[in-house]
């Protein structure tokens, strides 16, 4: 490509490297504000008098239910969403886990009866586990190896801010004197799914999907996209595609990824998944997150109130998940997960001591203990435990292990949710010292059995846990391009050192140019835009030639993809 090919390319796009990067990371994380708004909207809603007249003052046992039913539908489809990502690819999982969630929305939204508002929960938590899921995976795997901590931690503030703007707009409807007190706040969850589910729509594929699923020409320009400047040619995305494709290869070369295999194999890594989401509910958040007002009251904050001390902790919950942004790429996951343990321990027992000698300031100490709880939690075991399941999980079984934790994640959620009203109620404040010491045992595990992680690739995680592919190096035919399948079969059979080395090569100008070209014709709305703006004649000239395009008309057309 030219020098001022180049240059054109870079003055037309916007939207490539750190930009790109982090516009996409922060629009797949109102994937996360849907599930923390949802976690908000109904611990706020619980005290409401318009909510509970409508539901015929609802028992503790109905109360937990219709909290905890929605963790029943994420379940299921966080267990099934490891092979659905697998086929659909991470962007169009997003996009249906979105669409179920805004149908679930509607249902509790206009719900007339007490089942249908269970039925509206149920189908929420179907969207919520796919979207729970896929979005940390997704983030994983479009993210460097020196940002990807940084970027899921922005992930979960998108969670936290979810659940604190739900919490004040539920204050806010709490002084309309009808039923809309409690379906506004509910309307509001299926407009930020209707948006997720069209942005879902443009932001790019995973390029680690794509390399996985042999789309290396698409592959080849997200890559250049995010790392590269927008520049096929740039040596910084030619060699990610390389290290990712090497790693995908000698996966194919292992044969079909069971879950037997993945269990057998990986089991450290699994471990580290499945008890770093279980210990993130065991240690108590959701008893804060989803009863949080219910704390309060038994503290001594009555109705309104309740729910304004709830949203002054989420103002301070968010604040408290911007401190690992800075510092989880540099202090490591260990030292945060082991501080926020000890800390978030030490106040589970001293609110439990509070409640248990109810004087005149058990209230106030109460709040304070609950802010800081939040906020050991919001910088430690909020956004990690998101973040070691797609990072220390191989691609081969990434989606399908992310699966298995998150649904241990939802399953551990669930029992949280339909136990506290009834153990509040029975135990009272015995309850916050077995969460303390959940907080403790959680500290115990992480000091011995979980590694550090921070500044490694995922293609060198092999090398970390010791359990990297002994299977030999394929063919180059393993890794062909979605063109010229034909004429690369019949290579198939070439051996040697030169055939290995081609395998992981990324694609080269002609093979992008056929992929753009052919996704012109392919997409009717792809070519009208390619009119609009005076592309389609280069195409046709180029498709009219008898020779190969020129350099300066593949620059023209690799600019104009770009540029799109």
């Amino acid at each position: 490509m030219s020098d001022t090919a180049s240059t054109e390319v870079k003055r037309s796009s916007f939207l490539v490297g750190r930009p790109l990067l982090y516009f996409t990371s922060c629009f797949v994380s109102l994937g996360c504000f849907l599930f923390g708004f949802d976690q908000g909207v109904m611990s706020a809603l619980i005290p409401n008098p318009w909510f509970k007249d409508f539901f015929d003052q609802p028992s503790s046992t109905e109360i937990g239910t219709m909290v905890s039913v929605l963790e029943i539908g994420a379940l299921i489809s966080s267990l099934a969403v490891g092979r659905i990502g697998d086929i659909l690819g991470r962007k169009r999982t997003i996009f249906w886990g979105a669409v179920i969630f805004v149908i679930g929305g509607a249902l509790q939204t206009f719900c007339p009866t007490y089942n249908v508002m269970i039925a509206g929960r149920v189908v929420a938590g179907l969207g919520v586990g796919m979207l729970s899921t896929i979005v940390p995976v997704y983030q994983s795997e479009i993210s460097p190896a020196h940002d990807r901590g940084r970027l899921a931690c922005i992930e979960f503030t998108g969670n936290i801010i979810g659940y604190a703007s739900s919490v004040w707009i539920d204050y806010a409807c709490s002084y309309i004197e009808s039923d809309y007190s409690w379906r506004l706040p509910l309307l509001m969850q299926c407009v930020m799914g209707g948006i997720l589910a069209i942005g879902a729509t443009v932001i790019p594929e995973s390029p680690r999907w794509l390399l996985d699923h042999n789309h290396d020409e698409e592959g080849m320009i997200v890559l250049a996209n995010f790392y590269g400047g927008g520049d096929p040619r740039n040596d910084m995305a030619r060699s990610e595609f390389r290290d990712i494709k090497e790693t995908v290869i000698q996966m194919h070369a292992e044969g079909e990824r069971s879950y037997a295999e993945m269990f057998r194999r990986y089991k450290t890594r699994l471990f580290i998944a499945m008890s770093s989401q279980a210990f993130a509910q065991l240690n108590g958040i959701n008893v804060i997150s989803y009863y949080c007002p219910l704390v309060f009251e038994q503290a001594g904050w009555v109705g309104r109130d309740a729910i304004l001390m709830t949203g002054f902790n989420g103002l301070i919950y968010v604040a408290s998940t911007i401190l690992p942004w800075y510092v989880i790429d540099s202090w490591g996951r260990r030292p945060i997960l082991l501080s926020g343990a000890i800390i978030m321990c030490i106040s589970l027992s001293a609110i439990a001591y509070f409640i248990k000698i109810d004087v005149s300031y058990t209230p106030t100490f109460v709040v304070g203990l609950v802010i800081i709880y939040n906020a050991a939690f919001g910088y430690s075991w909020g956004p990690v435990p998101w973040l070691l399941p797609s990072e220390v999980l191989p691609l081969s079984v990434r989606a399908r292990g992310a699966s298995l934790s998150t649904a241990v994640n939802w399953l551990t959620n669930w029992y949280i949710g339909i136990s506290t009203p009834i153990l509040q109620e029975r135990i009272g404040f015995w309850l916050y010292i077995i969460l303390a010491l959940s907080c403790a045992v959680s500290a115990v595990v992480v000091a011995m059995f979980y590694p550090e992680t921070k500044g490694l690739a995922l293609e060198d995680m092999d090398d970390l846990f010791g359990d990297q592919s002994v299977a030999p190096t394929p063919r180059g035919a393993e890794s062909q391009s979605l063109f010229d399948a034909g004429e690369r079969d019949s290579e198939a059979n070439v051996t040697g050192a030169a055939n290995q080395l081609g395998a992981a090569e990324p694609p080269d100008d002609e093979q992008i140019l056929k992929y753009l070209q052919e996704q012109s014709r392919r997409t009717d709305l792809s070519a009208i835009f390619d009119r609009l703006r005076g592309v389609q004649q280069q195409q046709q000239s180029t498709d009219n030639s008898d020779g190969p395009a020129s350099p300066d008309e593949r620059s023209s057309l690799l600019a104009h993809d770009r540029s799109k």
